[in-house]
């Protein structure tokens, strides 16, 4: 490798790469590399704000500015279209969440001598970063570590999971891998579930979370509709990432009259978009499912929830072309066997949101194939200085 090659893009995984294709880990756009190799900064490199950055998996980016990140995000979904043979004919300017807007984590917890060690895993490795500091997460989130620390403290055996969501009744906090073993262990449950003002604790040793504390329901609000929360119920990562990801499919189906959710988990396109439209609200887990038809009947939205397994059962060509379009936002496999019956309908309009820009790319293609037109295409880049990239899209036939 020659002395001076310039780092011309982030490749998908975070590292910089050359012109020539030299991957380099740590490299931004506009950095060049010295005659040893080393990297020299360019305009697009700054100092990560995290001590933790380049151990920590939580982050990949930290070392890029907002330009370089934007840019990142958009070529991930671009990319992945083009390597399907699609061009969208409007890419919209990536949105970037901004740091410590986070509302939900999974972070670990184990023994580490005496001590307590909490944080998110190291890159490609189960072992553990002792959380000092986190740029990702809201403040709240965070302010949580070290009183966790001293509760779990009370457990000799430690290896647990602790999944933290910012509800609008406080912090729920839901503990995989303990049990209270006596009353000191579940009194200072309570206490702690108390003294932090928490929406809701429970704890699971394997067999199924056990409710420790919930005075209320947890609820976070969808579409102006306060929803139940179910423990392990799917959730938008940042308030912020979410209401980019709605802005776009009000925008395209604001002016609808019938629109079918698939895959709509607790409702967060479904409750928005209902009312002017009437919507079908499809979703496999059960939870969600219950938590939407409940929060729409509640406040007299048009809302129908059907408990189907989209994956097993997908809605038939027939019935599809009932609507006036559809709305899909499936786990990161995708949604094949239902994306072949939308190819195969008579709808005009689907808007696709994904978190995985290789799944939806080849979906799109099947779509394209039968007549479909990739008319815009909005990156959204909401785990921030993560290589995990989101998107909306229109297709319109």
């Amino acid at each position: 490798m020659s002395g001076g090659e310039e780092i011309v893009r982030i490749a998908a995984k975070g590292d910089g790469v050359t012109a020539s294709g030299t991957h380099v880990a740590g490299a931004a756009p506009g950095d060049r590399l010295g005659e040893d190799g080393a990297i020299v900064p360019g305009p697009h490199h700054v100092m990560p704000p995290c001590r933790h950055f380049a151990i920590c998996g939580g982050c990949q980016l930290q070392h890029a500015d907002e330009r370089a990140l934007a840019q990142f995000v958009t070529d991930r979904v671009v990319f992945a279209a083009q390597g399907q043979g699609i061009e969208a004919e409007l890419v919209a300017p990536a949105h970037l969440s901004p740091p410590r807007s986070r509302r939900r984590a999974t972070l670990h917890a184990a023994r580490a001598g005496k001590r307590v060690a909490i944080g998110f895993r190291e890159a490609r490795s189960n072992r553990m970063v002792d959380m000092a500091e986190c740029h990702v997460l809201r403040a709240e989130l965070f302010a949580l570590v070290e009183p966790l620390r001293g509760l779990l403290s009370r457990w000799d055996r430690l290896a647990v999971d602790i999944d933290l969501t910012v509800t609008e009744r406080g912090i729920a906090c839901d503990i995989r891998g303990i049990a209270p073993d006596g009353l000191a262990q579940t009194e200072a449950l309570l206490d702690f579930a108390r003294d932090y003002a928490l929406a809701r604790l429970t704890v699971d040793d394997g067999a199924g979370p056990l409710p420790q504390w919930e005075p209320e329901p947890a609820t976070v609000t969808l579409g102006g509709v306060p929803v139940a929360l179910p423990v392990g119920a799917f959730l938008q990562a940042s308030q912020d990432g979410e209401a980019a990801l709605v802005a776009a499919a009000r925008d395209w189906l604001g002016e609808t009259k019938t629109v079918a959710d698939l895959f709509s988990g607790l409702g967060t396109f479904a409750l928005a978009l209902a009312g002017p439209a009437k919507v079908l609200a499809v979703e496999a887990a059960r939870d969600a499912h219950l938590a939407n038809q409940a929060a729409a009947r509640a406040h007299g939205r048009p809302v129908f929830a059907q408990h189907r397994d989209l994956f097993r059962n997908p809605l038939s060509a027939e019935d599809l072309g009932k609507f006036d379009a559809v709305l899909l936002d499936p786990p990161r496999a995708g949604a094949r066997e239902q994306v072949d019956r939308i190819a195969q309908s008579t709808l005009s309009r689907v808007v696709y949101v994904s978190c995985n820009p290789a799944s939806w790319a080849r979906d799109a293609r099947r779509l394209v194939e039968t007549g479909f037109t990739l008319k815009e295409l909005r990156p959204v880049g909401q785990f921030r200085w993560s290589t995990h990239v989101e998107l909306a899209s229109l297709f319109v036939r």
